[in-house]
C-alpha cells in the first residue's frame, strides 16, 4: 500500500530494490537486477569465480549503484560451474541476451576476468558499448581480449591500475589505444584498494554518456 504521507519527490528518488533473476540457458546462472525504470541496462561481469569473484564484488556494486541513481538498470550475475572460461563466456552471452530482450540499449562491463569476457562478448554481440576494468589479456585460446579490442567498432573504455602486478593488462591497454579507444590509468593496484568510489564514477560516467 502506498504511504499517503510520502511526498512525490520521495517516491521519485526511492532507490530501486534489487530483484533476483534466473538467466536462461543450460547452466545455472543467477543474477541481480536493479531497475530504476530506464530503457538502458549494463550487464556486469564479476572477476574470477575461483578467486572469490561474485556479483557482490564491490567494483561491480559500486558502479551499479551510481548507474541506478542515473536511471540506468544493471544486471549483475554469478557464473555457473567453473569451466575454465568457456562456460563463463556462455554465461556472459546469455546474460546479454536476457537484457537485450528487455531493454533498448545494452552496455557490458567487467572487472579482471570479467573484463576480458566483457571485451570478447562486445566483439561478438551488438551491445552499444563496453567498459573493462583491469582486464586480463587472455583467458583461453578463444578468449583473447587483445584481438577483440582491435575489432570492436563501438565506444570502448579500458580503466586500469598503473601499479597492477596481478593481471596482464598492458597488451589490452596498448591495443585499445592503438585502435582509438579510451584508456584511463589510475594510481592503483589490481583491486583498486580505497578507490572504489573513483572507479564507480569513471566507469558509470562512460555508460551515462554512451547509453
Amino acid at each position: 500500500m502506498t504511504d499517503p504521507d510520502r511526498t512525490e519527490s520521495e517516491h521519485t528518488n526511492a532507490k530501486p530494490e534489487p530483484e533476483p533473476v534466473l538467466i536462461g540457458g543450460a547452466r545455472d546462472v543467477r543474477g541481480t537486477l536493479v531497475d530504476p525504470g530506464g530503457t538502458a541496462c549494463v550487464v556486469a561481469c564479476p572477476p574470477h569465480p575461483q578467486m572469490g569473484g561474485t556479483r557482490t564484488d564491490r567494483r561491480l556494486t559500486g558502479v551499479c549503484d551510481v548507474l541506478a541513481a542515473e536511471g540506468i538498470a544493471s544486471l549483475r550475475f554469478d557464473y555457473g560451474e567453473f569451466d575454465e572460461g568457456r562456460g563463463e563466456f556462455t554465461d556472459t552471452l546469455n546474460a546479454i541476451a536476457w537484457a537485450t530482450e528487455r531493454y533498448e540499449r545494452i552496455g557490458v562491463y567487467g572487472f579482471s576476468f570479467g573484463g576480458t569476457l566483457a571485451l570478447v562478448a562486445a566483439d561478438e554481440t551488438a551491445v552499444a558499448c563496453v567498459c573493462a576494468l583491469a582486464p586480463a589479456a587472455r583467458i583461453a585460446d578463444r578468449l583473447d581480449a587483445v584481438e577483440a579490442v582491435q575489432r570492436i567498432d563501438r565506444p570502448t573504455r579500458i580503466v586500469y591500475g598503473e601499479r597492477d602486478t596481478t593481471a596482464d593488462w598492458k597488451p589490452v591497454v596498448d591495443r585499445a589505444a592503438e585502435a582509438g579507444h579510451t584508456v584511463l590509468g589510475m594510481s592503483a593496484d589490481h583491486f583498486f584498494v580505497g578507490q572504489t568510489e573513483q572507479v564507480a564514477e569513471r566507469v558509470a560516467v562512460f555508460f551515462q554518456n554512451e547509453l
